[in-house]
């Protein structure tokens, strides 16, 4: 496991999200792969990626056994939340709109970008 610091921590361990429009990775254009800050575990492709408009990296779908999703209740509202399969570390959250039915809005700070060739 790689050594994390204290933003994603909070976010990995304790469900917390980065402010909206912080993450380098909301930009990022290039081919490549994402993975789990915490375990290396390659969550989404740069295929599936896409500009939602909220403010955080989001993609149309995870790689295969690569995120759990449960239910999340807390904050008043009911949401699916997004957890690395591997490491159980908290990611972000599913919501059911365009352009596929999923958009996995991802805290960046818990990704890491790996360009492929």
């Amino acid at each position: 496991m790689q050594k994390l610091n204290k933003n994603q921590r909070h976010i990995l361990e304790a469900g917390g999200t980065e402010l909206p429009g912080s993450s380098p990775l909301l930009h990022e254009n290039r081919d490549g792969v994402y993975k789990c800050a915490r375990c290396g575990t390659i969550l989404f492709n740069s295929n599936a990626k896409y500009d939602s408009g909220s403010g955080w990296p989001s993609f149309t779908k995870a790689e295969n056994n690569s995120v759990l999703l449960q239910p999340d209740l807390s904050h008043g509202m009911e949401r699916t939340e997004v957890k690395c399969y591997k490491c159980n570390g908290h990611l972000g959250h599913m919501f059911n709109d365009e352009p596929t039915g999923e958009r996995y809005c991802v805290n960046g700070a818990v990704l890491d970008f790996e360009q492929t060739v």
